[in-house]
């Protein structure tokens, strides 16, 4: 499918990720007012009357719109979590069936995975067990879009595609404590640390979970690869392949702030997954997609954006 030619919808446009699939998108020659990006002030999409809305004049539909946190949010939220982000992709997906739309994008979450997942997580293993109890609500509703689009392409030959993401990072990102996931809620701890010339910073967990992060210009460029080239019902992990502990994590974020104090574990705090690395060859495979962005300069240019952009 060329995205040149086709009118496209991005719920979620205006968020971290959404900016810049927008701009990528933009970056391939189509113009703006063949984008629409609905604003969440405007249209409420746990409303299906409000999904038929904004799909009615759409080709394509990207999804990326998720109600999302950290470890403390989803603790906290579990309730509104799963129907917010249940509601949402359920009646958006079918509000662009009814609507004749040619492709469906839906981007899940690597949330969705079984707690124990075997290293590289591939996606066949989707289905092996339960997620991980923090981010069982959010990840289970997410993975819905999976069962609809595969049940919406056997039955009515819709073209729906879904996307799983590992953990993003970089300019742009959420960095509200309240809200925020593990790179931007260290770098702000660390920055302010540093500012305020504290002797210590206190991290959750025992910093022996490991994590693979994606910088967001990659996952953008991944979404749209997919959203133009592939049409399969199978699933597709999007992520660099790399695997790194909240420890040297923590490490190296206190390193590119400058912070020279003491580091202190919270172990009373969970660790969340204890392993996260995703097996990316099919998303090579199947449309070409390999990140490109080195984890330390990702880093380095998110610190930058967040000292330079945070008020």
């Amino acid at each position: 499918m060329k995205l040149k030619d086709q009118r496209i919808l991005i719920t979620g446009g205006a968020g971290f990720l959404g900016s810049w699939v927008v701009q990528k998108i933009m970056e391939l020659g189509i113009p703006q007012k063949n984008i629409f990006v609905p604003r969440s002030y405007i249209y409420d999409l746990r409303k299906f009357d409000d999904c038929k809305m904004v799909v009615k004049r759409a080709d394509v539909v990207i999804h990326l719109a998720a109600r999302v946190g950290g470890i403390g949010y989803n603790r906290e939220h579990p309730g509104e979590l799963f129907y917010d982000n249940a509601m949402i992709g359920i009646q958006l997906m079918e509000a662009a069936r009814l609507a004749g739309v040619k492709k469906f994008v839906g981007v899940a979450t690597i949330c969705s995975y079984p707690k124990f997942t075997p290293i590289p997580f591939k996606e066949e293993s989707i289905w092996d067990g339960y997620p991980e109890e923090t981010n069982a609500p959010y990840g289970l509703a997410k993975k819905m879009l999976l069962v609809q689009a595969q049940a919406y392409r056997q039955q009515y030959g819709f073209n729906a595609i879904t996307l799983f993401p590992v953990n993003l990072y970089g300019p742009g990102d959420n960095f509200n404590p309240e809200s925020s996931h593990v790179i931007p809620a260290l770098i702000k701890k660390f920055v302010e640390a540093k500012e305020q010339k504290q002797n210590q910073v206190e991290v959750w967990g025992t910093g022996k979970a490991t994590r693979e992060f994606l910088f967001v210009k990659d996952a953008a460029e991944g979404i749209v690869l997919a959203a133009e080239k592939y049409d399969k019902p199978e699933p597709v992990n999007i992520g660099s392949g790399m695997e790194i502990s909240i420890y040297d994590l923590v490490l190296m974020i206190a390193e590119l702030v400058g912070f020279r104090g003491e580091i202190i574990w919270d172990s009373s705090k969970p660790d969340g997954q204890p392993r996260r690395c995703l097996d990316v060859s099919r998303a090579q495979k199947e449309f070409g997609f390999k990140a490109n962005t080195d984890f330390k300069n990702g880093l380095e240019e998110t610190v930058s954006w967040y000292i330079h952009n945070r008020r």
